[in-house]
């Protein structure tokens, strides 16, 4: 055990027999009380309310979201709480995505339940631990080679801006200038992704560190 105060934990997966184990594996561990469970972000949400845990760990997708507006929703309706995301993605940019939002762990569904322990322990001392995998992966990007500019400044702030969402318009008054010109960055941001979709748009980005 890392401390002598109880820590309270909130768990969140859609796979019960997964969310069961979870719970006794934390349960065993002397100083962690599972405070409650859910099986998507409705129900957290709903489940939430009224309570204060110190840990939050969710899986990264469920039915009704995924990880990154899981960590948004909950910041907002409980600032203070920590949150590490259990996940079988391994992808180095939806790490990336979801760390920026001050997640305090990444954890795969793979590693053993000591790291799992180990993420718990340190969110609640106010640290970030990852998955000893998704250390070396962020490592190893790091002495990559920097990728090749491939969208202009002003194309990248367009993209920023189609990623939250804007219509055409919006993003011209944001920018100062007409839905024609926006359009125009629009076709030639997908036309220089090789993308069709938003969806795959925002993968790509993300993929590629043009945000």
């Amino acid at each position: 055990m890392c401390s002598s105060d109880l820590s309270l934990v909130f768990l969140v997966d859609d796979h019960a027999i997964l969310l069961n184990g979870l719970v006794r594996i934390l349960e065993a561990e002397p100083g962690i009380e599972v405070l409650g469970t859910a099986s998507s972000v409705k129900e957290l949400l709903e489940r939430l309310e009224g309570l204060q845990p110190e840990v939050l760990i969710s899986d990264y997708s469920l039915p009704d979201g995924t990880g990154l507006g899981i960590v948004r929703k909950t910041k907002e309706s409980h600032p203070g709480m920590k949150v590490i995301v259990l996940s079988m993605h391994e992808e180095v940019h939806l790490v990336k995505e979801v760390l920026k939002e001050g997640v305090s762990g990444y954890i795969l569904k793979k590693d053993s339940h000591n790291e799992l322990i180990r993420a718990v322990w340190a969110a609640v001392e106010g640290k970030t631990y990852l998955s000893p995998d998704i250390s070396q992966m962020l490592v190893q990007q790091l002495s990559a080679p920097e990728p090749k500019v491939l969208l202009t400044p002003r194309e990248r702030e367009v993209l920023r801006l189609l990623i939250e969402e804007q219509t055409n318009k919006q993003i011209g008054e944001r920018l100062c200038i007409s839905e024609r010109t926006v359009e125009t960055h629009r076709k030639n941001i997908f036309r220089k992704t090789g993308t069709h979709n938003m969806i795959a748009l925002v993968k790509y980005a993300y993929a590629n560190q043009l945000l």
